[in-house]
């Protein structure tokens, strides 16, 4: 796992998806999961994600990679997700006509996507953390004694 050092802000990469036809709600749920992670294994989240939010998402983040590649001319393997917003858009608003003369409202929501991105190769600004690592309790060697409770006699053994 990556994490960021505190350095000077540099030239980053994003894609924005605007007036998305879904709730705002429905697509944080998704960039959620892929906050922080690499081009590579976003893509394959998205891939395999049942919900319908993945595929604008997956669009965007493929955009992004195409405007790294070619504006910066960064490999697609050192490419990290450093930002990712979803933000409420603009309502659409309609109306249905219903029995008896009436109508009813229909309110379809909106949101705008955008995915950040960050090339890992440029500098040094990420450093592995060390919680990977083995924790400092299973380098202590315990010894636990077996005993088997049916051959040692227990209480099935007394007449």
């Amino acid at each position: 796992m990556l994490k960021k050092k505190k350095t000077e802000k540099k030239k980053e990469v994003y894609a924005l998806g605007q007036h998305i036809s879904m709730s705002a709600d429905k697509a944080r749920r998704v960039i959620d999961q892929i906050r922080g992670r690499s081009y590579e294994e976003t893509l394959m989240i998205l891939e395999l994600m049942p919900y319908r939010a993945c595929y604008p998402i997956f669009k965007l983040v493929y955009s992004a990679a195409a405007n790294a590649s070619y504006n910066m001319g960064s490999n697609e393997a050192n490419l990290v997700i450093s930002k990712a917003e979803v933000n409420k858009g603009t309502t659409i608003k309609k109306f249905k006509p219903r029995a008896r003369g009436r109508s009813y409202p229909i309110k379809k929501p909106t949101c705008h996507i955008t995915i950040v991105m960050d090339d890992i190769s440029l500098d040094d600004k990420y450093v592995e953390i060390d919680s990977l690592k083995k924790p400092r309790w299973k380098k202590r060697k315990h010894t636990a004694a077996y005993r088997d409770m049916y051959s040692s006699g227990g209480i099935w053994d007394k007449k």
